[in-house]
């Protein structure tokens, strides 16, 4: 049988030639929409296109953002559904890629880019506020075992994950970024409750989660016991590059990974092209802003306004300095460089295009602005007034535009590692990275 019947490829084997030419030929060879999405899945993950990004040690083939963009137009283009989509292939799996054993490489990378497991995040805590390395869930050895108990929140995904990214104070007599760990985390296990946090858009993207005594065994600690506050840096560094301007992604999989939403046992040809307002998605769409108001500019005749026209292109113009920025990035890394702080002005630019987004759709909604549909029927009844879905749309990105200056890390801790790290400027005077994490005054 043929590499492209089973999707597989030599261990090492990279794209050698153009990755769109590559992509479109193996696409031609392999995709069958009356395959599942399951089989559909694995078949493009083992091939190494669902994450062509990731080394080639890790289901990937080690090509660039840009080129991984436009493998991803490649494959919506093509007309086959998108690689599965999510955080475990925004940051898990690149963050394991970086830190996990060849085992956990092949167990966890694997599960994700073939669909199987959907990954959710469990960082945040509601009493450690911005300060993450103040976290309070705690691990207690077991053998070879840890219980696991504490409260996360704004936990993306939560209801549809299969496992977490975990972290978790495993040490409270060390300074608190020194007693923490990394764990790959089962939520499907007795002890976790997954409870919806409702969106003024009326999504339930977010969650909290309560963990009561949950297990997770040795094998799944990520970079080793008490050096998560690293890992945990990696994961973020992937976010804010992914989330931040010029991060983009070509295109979003209209089915939904992991055992828990139901989509992968579906004919993958029925979810191709397949447009659905879910309950706990996202507003989508944010790295095609500029096209959406565009549209909406010209179905209310505003392309004439010298206001509108201005802010369109302001829009496009931060769209295009975060591009190029990424290939700056990428042009220096193959040089052994680097662009300090690249990713949290990368993410600082994501916050400014989704205010001014927000200020330009609702400007030119005008009163409509005010009307927004919260359930599928509101949506319909909206419909019906101009400019038709689109003005939805505009609604609920101008709602969410108040949650990414948040998510990933504040517009102000992003200030904050820029001045620090890239501009050498003092940090606030404090001795928490000597005093051990018991000691320390809490929320």
């Amino acid at each position: 049988m043929s590499t492209s019947e089973t999707g597989d490829r030599v261990a090492g084997e990279g794209t050698t030639g153009d990755p769109v030419t590559e992509v479109k030929k193996w696409l031609a060879e392999s995709w069958d929409p009356d395959l599942t999405v399951a089989e559909w899945w694995d078949r493009l993950g083992r091939s190494g296109w669902a994450a062509p990004g990731l080394p080639e040690n890790s289901f990937g083939r080690g090509l660039s953002r840009s080129e991984t963009v436009a493998v991803q137009e490649a494959v919506a283009d093509f007309g086959a559904l998108p690689a599965p989509g999510g955080i475990g292939l925004l940051l898990a799996a690149p963050t394991i890629a970086v830190h996990g054993t060849p085992e956990q490489r092949d167990r966890y990378v694997g599960a994700i880019v073939t669909g199987q497991e959907a990954w959710c995040q469990l960082f945040s805590e509601p009493a450690a506020g911005s300060d993450l390395a103040g976290l309070q869930t705690r691990a207690v050895r077991d053998g070879h075992e840890w219980v696991i108990t504490g409260q996360k929140v704004w936990t993306s995904g939560g209801k549809v994950a299969d496992l977490a990214m975990l972290l978790a104070r495993t040490d409270p007599d060390v300074p608190k970024h020194q007693g923490i760990t990394y764990f790959a985390f089962d939520m499907r296990q007795p002890g976790v409750e997954v409870r919806p946090l409702r969106e003024m858009t009326g999504r339930a993207l977010f969650n909290e989660v309560f963990i009561n005594e949950a297990r997770v065994t040795d094998d799944a600690v990520i970079g080793g016991v008490n050096n998560g506050w690293a890992v945990a840096n990696t994961t973020l560094g992937f976010e804010r590059a992914g989330l931040g301007a010029g991060g983009g992604s070509a295109a979003a999989s209209t089915a939904m990974p992991g055992s828990i939403a139901g989509d992968l046992d579906k004919r993958v040809g029925d979810l191709v092209g397949a447009r659905a307002r879910g309950g706990s998605g996202g507003p989508g769409g944010l790295g095609n802003t500029t096209r959406l108001l565009m549209a909406v500019a010209r179905e209310l005749g505003a392309t004439e306004d010298p206001c509108v026209r201005q802010d369109l292109v302001r829009l496009h113009t931060l769209s295009e300095i975060g591009r190029y920025m990424s290939l700056r990035q990428k042009a220096l890394k193959t040089e052994g460089g680097d662009i300090p702080g690249m990713g949290n002005m990368a993410k600082l630019s994501m916050s400014i295009i989704v205010r001014l987004s927000r200020d330009l759709g609702l400007r030119m909604l005008g009163a409509r602005g005010m009307l927004h549909g919260y359930d599928t029927g509101a949506d319909d009844a909206l419909s019906a007034l101009a400019p038709g879905p689109l003005g939805g749309l505009v609604t609920e990105l101008a709602l969410f535009a108040q949650g990414p200056p948040i998510y990933g890390g504040t517009d102000e801790i992003q200030h904050n590692i820029i001045g620090e790290r890239v501009l050498g400027l003092p940090k606030e005077p404090n001795r928490d990275k000597v005093t051990p994490f018991k000691d320390l005054p809490k929320n």
